[in-house]
């Protein structure tokens, strides 16, 4: 039973992986053929497209997963909180360790310095009122309402500013060129604006799929081991979603295109922080429990540290590779 339930997850992570390929892709193709900045790509467009994992992990996990709505709910917030966490340590660590392999341990890693911080930025005033929701008592749902609609806010301004930004980076050198083919390509079609857009629906299926089939596997994981549905989601699930943005930031910085690179995680982080979390303040189990918190905690210390590295000139892989210290120390503490 314990190897059908990981073969299942092995299943699903593949089944999304595929689908963000052919979906990050497409994008690459679309972004060029709009004449649309690296910025705008990476942080708005390649990182929502790479978010969809974990974002449709815990909608799928709270309307449609198993029986328990115990089990259900706490891997919807597991899900939630454990994606940016793992975003702005692990990615940030694995992505710093390629480019000290690939560039050398002290190159200055340089993604356009205005989206980067600006995205950083919107993610800690997004987890500021995220963190506060928690301590809303469930009797005020006014509250917790306004705080979510806060938050979609926020997002809506932050996609505004980020488009508008667009078009002078574009004169300034940072507009979208793909280096590889379209996919579908290789079938043999001739390419086109709606192949391209083929290629996004075929990805957005696959990913949906998977989604639903990897919500699965850890409900059943976590009924067969009896280990806590909150800790599994916190810990285990954003390993597997998040990694189409780690490889395709780790394939970024290795070929020097920084602002693609960092702008797929700081622009995920941003997507996850306001859109997700105004989601995750509507669930019953957001509460102060001691994971949550420590969760939080983490991750908002792990952006501020990547924020002081951008400021004080240090963002090199040498200094960012410590970024992965947030995660080991939630899994010491939770697991």
């Amino acid at each position: 039973m314990l190897s059908f339930d990981i073969g299942v997850l092995l299943v699903a992570l593949l089944i999304i992986l595929a689908g963000s390929q052919l979906f990050t892709n497409a994008l690459e193709h679309v972004g060029q053929r709009l004449s649309l900045s690296e910025g705008l790509v990476g942080s708005v467009f390649a990182a929502v497209g790479t978010a969809l994992p974990e974002t449709l992990i815990p909608i799928v996990a709270v309307f449609f997963g198993g029986p328990s709505p115990s089990i259900r709910g706490h891997i919807g917030i597991g899900a939630i909180l454990g994606a940016p966490l793992m975003l702005v340590s692990m990615a940030m660590a694995l992505m710093a360790l390629f480019a000290g392999i690939k560039r050398g341990w002290h190159v200055h890693l340089r993604p356009e310095i205005s989206g980067f911080l600006r995205d950083l930025l919107y993610f800690l005033v997004a987890f500021i009122i995220a963190l506060l929701a928690l301590f809303i008592p469930a009797q005020q749902p006014g509250a917790r309402v306004l705080a979510s609609v806060a938050l979609v806010f926020l997002y809506i301004i932050y996609v505004t500013n980020t488009v508008r930004a667009s078009k002078m980076l574009v004169q300034n050198g940072h507009g979208t060129h793909t280096e590889h083919p379209l996919w579908l390509k290789r079938t043999g079609i001739p390419h086109g604006l709606w192949l391209e857009l083929t290629q996004l629906a075929l990805g957005l299926a696959l990913i949906i799929a998977g989604a639903k089939m990897f919500v699965y596997g850890v409900e059943q994981l976590a009924l067969f081991t009896g280990i806590s549905a909150l800790v599994l989601s916190l810990l285990i699930v954003p390993v597997a979603t998040e990694m189409p943005e780690k490889i395709n930031s780790i394939l970024w910085v290795r070929r020097g295109k920084d602002t693609l690179a960092f702008g797929n995680i700081t622009g995920a982080l941003v997507f996850q922080g306001t859109l997700l979390t105004a989601f995750g303040i509507q669930l019953s189990g957001w509460q102060p429990q001691a994971g949550i918190l420590w969760s939080m905690g983490l991750t908002f210390a792990a952006a501020l540290w990547v924020l002081l590295l951008s400021a004080s000139r240090r963002l090199t892989p040498a200094w960012m590779i410590f970024s992965g210290l947030a995660y080991a120390l939630l899994f010491v503490l939770v697991a």
